[in-house]
């Protein structure tokens, strides 16, 4: 009986293993070796495991390289820090060098006021007249002005800065003053009409009285905005100009009419000696960067591989000349016996269209764009200065071609750039006036 179980159970066996055989047979599975499809599987997911290791040690070196970026943005702040602050310590400890300066005698050292010393024109105008060896006192209220652009005369026993709005009267023993005092570019201008129609007539008038009281001589700047658009090309001093009266550039174009007339009002009732400049479109180092005018936007735009912004059809001209002649201009005007308005410009003039071609190909930016917008309101469709009295009188004329003037301009503006960054935390621009964002061109294409 056990035997007959036992044999049972032995053919069973044979019979499921036969059974077995014929299934993988039939499958065409090797025997005692995985599918290929199972291997696969396997490379697959093993080949997902390594691409997902890949990318989270991607993801954790990307954290890694922003965390360093932030860092060394944030030691090259504080190293920017150190330096001003070395600077000033310098300054307090008497370590401080300055600029070489001519000695002179106090019959020959004039005391000198300029209003707006710390901005763009006034700055230049004073490392002019201080390294010439005459006393100075900047008067600004840093609207526009940055005191970096004098901070290499503070401390010097020639130079004083004071905080303060020509709007309000002000008193000082004086030689000569050069009343430059007021927001030029238009954005800067638009932005309160109001403070900068005061600026030009209660600060003149301050001024003025000033120099009625003191006995002294006053330059006023003047702008070749008081011919508006004009009909006569180029413009003579002779020209009366054509103005809008309420456009949104009325402001500063009235504001420096008016100026003008005051001055001679002054000279013809109270005896002031005055001299007036007009001044057509400058540029140099030190313009602000968000200064809204078209050398700063071009250079800007183009430096940062941006597209180059043209308003209207780019056929509009303009003259430019670089600062240094526009110094040397006003200083051989308050030097002279001519009272009558002059221009200080440079004849060469450029279309909108040439002109940022020129700065596109001195900085070296072929790929940059020229993009055109519609035309601003009151835009002059010409400008270019007669210049045969600045000749004639003041034996002036520009010395520097104005491309040279732009090597010497995209160089300042690309060291700017490198400096720690000066935009607001939502990267929309740069600090202005009064606590408003002064955006770059490149950000607020639609001013």
């Amino acid at each position: 009986m056990g035997a007959d179980t036992a044999t049972k159970r032995f053919a069973i066996l044979v019979a499921l293993c036969t059974l077995f055989i014929f299934v993988v047979i039939s499958r065409g599975l090797p025997i005692g070796s995985k599918s290929d499809d199972a291997e696969e599987s396997e490379d697959g997911d093993f080949m997902t495991d390594a691409v997902r290791r890949s990318e989270s040690t991607l993801l954790q070196q990307t954290k890694l390289l922003e965390k360093t970026k932030q860092q060394v943005e944030k030691t090259s702040r504080e190293l920017f820090v150190l330096q001003r602050e070395v600077s000033l310590l310098k300054n307090q400890s008497g370590l401080k060098s300055f600029p070489e300066t001519i000695r002179r005698n106090e019959f020959d050292r004039k005391r000198i006021l300029i209003t707006g010393g710390a901005g763009f024109v006034g700055s230049h105008l004073t490392d002019v007249l201080m390294k010439a060896g005459h006393e100075v006192t900047v008067l600004d209220n840093f609207f526009t002005g940055r005191k970096k652009n004098v901070e290499h005369w503070i401390g010097h026993p020639n130079f004083d800065l004071i905080n303060h709005d020509v709007v309000e009267p002000f008193m000082l023993e004086v030689d000569e003053i050069y009343h430059l005092a007021s927001p030029a570019s238009p954005p800067h201008y638009m932005y309160n009409p109001i403070k900068t129609i005061k600026t030009n007539t209660l600060g003149t008038i301050n001024m003025l009285g000033l120099a009625k009281r003191v006995g002294a001589r006053l330059l006023l700047a003047s702008t070749s905005e008081v011919y508006g658009n004009p009909t006569v090309h180029p413009q003579p001093e002779t020209y009366f100009g054509n103005v809008n009266p309420d456009g949104p550039r009325a402001c500063y174009d009235e504001g420096k009419r008016i100026a003008e007339t005051m001055c001679y009002a002054y000279q013809k009732q109270s005896g002031v000696d005055v001299r007036v400049a007009r001044i057509f479109n400058t540029f140099g180092p030190r313009m602000h960067i968000g200064d809204g005018r078209v050398v700063s936007n071009f250079v800007i735009q183009a430096l940062q591989g941006q597209p180059m912004t043209i308003y209207g059809n780019g056929l509009q001209t303009r003259s430019f000349q670089y600062v240094s002649d526009l110094v040397q201009g006003l200083v051989a005007l308050m030097n002279s016996n001519y009272s009558d308005p002059v221009n200080i410009g440079n004849p060469e003039e450029y279309t909108m269209k040439e002109f940022a071609e020129s700065i596109r190909d001195l900085v070296g930016n072929k790929e940059v764009k020229i993009i055109h917008k519609a035309a601003t309101q009151d835009d002059p469709q010409r400008r270019r200065p007669d210049i045969s009295r600045a000749k004639k009188y003041l034996g002036w004329e520009p010395e520097i071609h104005v491309i040279d003037g732009l090597r010497e301009t995209i160089a300042y503006f690309r060291h700017e750039l490198q400096e720690p960054s000066v935009r607001s935390a939502d990267g929309r621009g740069v600090g202005g006036p009064y606590g408003k964002k002064i955006e770059l061109p490149h950000v607020n294409e639609d001013r």
